[in-house]
């Protein structure tokens, strides 16, 4: 074992340390074990709440998304489509119109985003698991229907199975504004809204499921769509949306679900990112105890340094016997905080010990360990301690001095 090194441990386990020493340095320890320990617990339950946002995403997203690369809409059909009709990784295949479109219901109007879907999407979508109010179903016999976001239906007053019917308004295509006014020039869509769906915030403000067949007619579309969805059997990589965009050929855009939606998921990162510097400043706070300590010790061992010294040990072996010293408390601290976080932790994740307060759809705090964050806080704990222990090392060097 190096000199240092040495020394340094047994300044640090010693039982004939100054008592207010060996409080600072334990005080030190216990607070970078809980600044590391709720590093790991925030970022997990970050981590768990990031794993709810997009189970609902996907349940309105779809794996991969096939959008025209020039223009709004196309025609599903040729080669590359019934290639892909008959590859194996694909499980699903819905057609759909999306256009933002002007409603009125009860004498109230809004602007929403209205997608419409073919019958494959009704019959297997997972939105019927969302539905808050009503019964997911967007045909009652043969009269359209439309499932309208819960944020959406508050504002506009809509309810499922009221007398009102669901308006939607479209300019009509290559329409001119006529001597009646602009109102004749567009086209409208009656529907009846069937239920009301909860998927998050974002979502439930301007969400609106219709039939295909209702966006065709008030677009003034035949065999048209805006897009088409994938469901696939396997996880969806860059190497498969390649594939699939080589055998749809150039003409068209195959994005999976983090490019559908780019500023949602950076955001979500960026703020991970936040709480980890955030929880990191904390650690840096409490790891300043280390820098008092360090100070303290050194003036407590003058005698012990001057020994040293006459054996002829120089500055830079005195300056790292105080440096090991500082880091083996961070050192302590971050092993202890590692053991406690991860622990709790895994038993939130497994039995939920920690229940959500009332009126949430969540019994208990959603918790997903992961490896990443347990590596990034063993990074910038040890680092946090590293530079403190190195920062206090100058003033040492002269506390350590002889008088």
């Amino acid at each position: 074992m190096r000199p240092e090194l040495y020394i340094a441990r047994r300044y640090l386990v010693a039982k004939k340390s100054l008592g207010v020493i060996h409080a600072i340095s334990t005080l030190s320890a216990i607070g970078m074990a809980v600044g590391t320990a709720a590093l790991i617990l925030i970022l997990s339950v970050y981590n768990g709440f990031d794993r709810v946002i997009q189970e609902g995403l996907s349940d309105l997203s779809p794996d991969v998304l096939v959008t025209p690369a020039t223009g709004k809409f196309f025609v599903p059909a040729g080669p590359g489509f019934e290639a892909l009709l008959e590859d194996p990784r694909v499980e699903q295949v819905c057609s759909v119109v999306e256009e933002q479109v002007f409603l009125s219901y009860g004498g109230r109007q809004q602007l929403a985003r209205a997608k419409g879907v073919d019958a494959v999407y009704e019959a297997e979508s997972r939105l019927a698991g969302h539905v808050v109010e009503g019964t997911f179903s967007l045909h009652e016999g043969s009269l359209p229907q439309a499932a309208v976001g819960s944020t959406l239906a508050r504002e506009m007053g809509i309810r499922p199975h009221f007398v009102d019917p669901l308006v939607l308004y479209y300019p009509r295509r290559g329409a001119r504004i006529p001597l009646a006014g602009p109102g004749a020039a567009l086209g409208s869509v009656k529907l009846s809204p069937s239920c009301l769906i909860s998927v998050n915030a974002a979502s439930d403000e301007d969400l609106l499921i219709v039939p295909l067949e209702s966006m065709r007619s008030l677009l003034g579309l035949t065999d048209e769509v805006s897009g088409v969805e994938l469901r696939l059997s396997c996880p969806v990589d860059r190497r498969v949306l390649r594939s699939l965009s080589e055998l749809l050929g150039p003409s068209y855009v195959v994005r999976d679900r983090v490019q559908q939606q780019p500023s949602l998921y950076k955001m979500m990162r960026y703020e991970k990112l936040a709480i980890y510097l955030i929880l990191l400043f904390v650690v840096i706070i409490i790891a300043s105890n280390i820098f008092g300590s360090l100070a303290m010790l050194s003036i407590a061992k003058r005698e012990d340094m001057a020994t040293l010294r006459a054996m002829g040990a120089d500055d830079r072996l005195i300056r790292r016997v105080f440096v090991w010293n500082g880091w083996l408390v961070s050192l302590i601290g971050l092993l202890a905080g590692l053991v406690v976080g991860v622990l709790l932790a895994l038993l939130q994740q497994h039995f939920g010990l920690v229940k959500m307060p009332g009126g949430f759809f969540l019994q208990a705090y959603p918790v997903v360990l992961q490896f990443s964050d347990i590596l990034w806080t063993v990074l910038g704990v040890s680092l946090v301690g590293s530079l403190i222990s190195l920062l206090a090392a100058p003033s040492i060097r002269g506390l350590s001095r002889p008088l």
